[in-house]
């Protein structure tokens, strides 16, 4: 059940009727709505909800126990017993395959991964339902893992009172807008809402309205025309093209990643605030950014500022001088990197996204252009920051380090200037797409704020009929099923 296919919006519809019924009735409407989230997890995930609800129920308790505890070594204790639980069931699901091929390398012993918690379950109910042999990702582990650890987290500090109610929590940790593929919502932020009326003003409704169908669009009709016409095709044989078409694949990928998540992202806001809810914003403009410190702040807010208060300033931050600093840096880019997948690809994506922000922190010290406002310094800074973030990209899509190789192969010895013309009219609607999607990400964010609010106050019937025009223009550029968003598999 995916944001992008009819039954989720059957789902939606039904369940905004429901909460429209008792939006007055915080307990209620929370439970409510908790109910719902598992619902469309386990139409999402199957019986991985059972993963979901003891999630839940270890956190709360522990949660509840560290509050209450007395003593200093006991409310650690307590910590560290919630953090290694939780962490071990994201280890266990997203790496066990990736840690026994690390294993089986060195030692040369060949580790068979086996999923006890299956067998467990089918000694439990006596059934072979569960497979034995594989172990499956469950959606959108990595996020609801992180967001339970930044409500232990925050308790153990004192920044936060334990949640009263089981369902509360349970409703802040599924709630379907932004369970499977986030943003990261911290429990200080979510939790101050849970018993607040819902209320949906005219202009609450426009914006939110506004976030759907420009997630809609960019993932559906820019992300999902490109990937399925052009970016995948390219990816799966990269030695049946040409340099100058695993670059512009590279580029076209770069542009796909951003629109599918930021467009996931979109939807999650504004299907929140249509129930009274309010999502962190989690992409700011990321191409727009003058350097790669200034891209990682625009880029996925939720998890960078997430890994800088929950990992780099806990192990050492930048107050132990400068080699220590730029150690705690790359170990907290290295396990970003490992946080996107469990392969070495995504290791080296985070190892060099890593030296790029070193670099960056040694030469903005020297460079005479850091403090310059000049429109050509800044096209200069944005694209060569682009460039660098497109490049580390091949890390990130290519499915192993082969098809690294193969990438960098047709660069260096098979560019094919001479097919550009045939190139650019094979696949101009994918070029023109392409060019609409960096064109809109580029205009100003007046120019784009000003066409946004004449629509959040424009009358419904004008407002109705943008929405009829988009998504048949949507659905119009359909080539393939809903594609999947990008963000699921991690």
């Amino acid at each position: 059940m995916i944001f992008t296919a009819l039954d989720f919006w059957v789902f939606f519809i039904v369940v905004f009727a429901g909460f429209a019924l008792l939006s007055k009735k915080t307990t209620l409407r929370n439970a409510y709505l908790m109910l719902a989230s598992f619902f469309f997890y386990y139409k999402t995930s199957g019986t991985f909800l059972i993963l979901l609800v003891f999630s839940i129920l270890f956190a709360y308790s522990t949660g509840a126990l560290i509050h209450g505890a007395k003593k200093s070594w006991h409310k650690k204790a307590l910590l560290i017993s919630s953090v290694v639980v939780h962490l071990f069931f994201l280890c266990y699901f997203k790496y066990a395959y990736f840690f026994a091929d690390v294993v089986s390398d060195l030692s040369g012993f060949h580790l068979h991964v086996f999923d006890p918690l299956a067998l467990l379950g089918n000694a439990l109910v006596q059934t072979d339902y569960f497979s034995i042999d594989r172990i499956l990702l469950p959606v959108g582990i990595s996020f609801f893992t992180f967001q339970i650890l930044t409500y232990v987290v925050d308790i153990y500090r004192g920044k936060l009172e334990p949640l009263r109610s089981l369902s509360d929590f349970g409703f802040y940790v599924s709630f379907f807008p932004q369970l499977v593929a986030g943003p990261i919502v911290r429990a200080s932020e979510f939790i101050p809402q849970l018993h607040k009326t819902s209320i949906l003003t005219k202009a609450e409704f426009g914006l939110a309205l506004f976030m759907i169908l420009k997630g809609l669009f960019k993932k559906m009709f820019i992300g999902d025309y490109m990937a399925v016409n052009f970016i995948d095709r390219v990816f799966a044989n990269p030695l049946s093209y040409t340099g100058v078409e695993n670059i512009s694949a590279l580029v076209a990928y770069s542009l796909q990643v951003y629109v599918d998540f930021s467009g996931y992202t979109d939807i999650a806001i504004g299907l929140s605030l249509l129930m009274g809810f309010r999502l962190s914003r989690n992409f700011n403009s990321p191409y727009k950014a003058l350097s790669v410190g200034d891209f990682w702040r625009r880029w996925h807010i939720s998890l960078s500022t997430f890994l800088k208060d929950y990992l780099y300033i806990p192990i050492g931050g930048n107050k132990h001088g400068v080699i220590r600093t730029n150690i705690n840096l790359m170990i907290t880019m290295l396990i970003g990197g490992l946080w996107h997948g469990a392969s070495w690809n995504f290791i080296l994506w985070g190892a060099i996204n890593g030296a790029g922000l070193l670099f960056y922190k040694s030469w903005k010290k020297i460079s005479p252009y850091e403090l310059s406002t000049h429109w050509l310094v800044r096209i200069w800074r944005i694209g060569i920051t682009f460039a660098f973030i497109t490049f580390t990209r091949i890390w990130f899509r290519a499915p192993d380090t082969l098809g690294v190789r193969q990438f960098f192969n047709q660069v260096r010895t098979n560019m094919g200037w001479e097919i550009i013309p045939d190139f650019i009219a094979g696949f101009k609607y994918t070029l023109l797409v392409m060019a609409l999607g960096f064109l809109t990400h580029w205009l100003s964010n007046d120019f784009k704020d000003k066409w946004r609010d004449r629509f959040i106050h424009a009358h419904p019937i004008y407002q109705g009929l943008i929405c009829i025009s988009v998504i048949v223009v949507i659905y119009q550029s359909l080539s393939a099923e809903a594609q999947p968003f990008i963000y699921f598999q991690f």
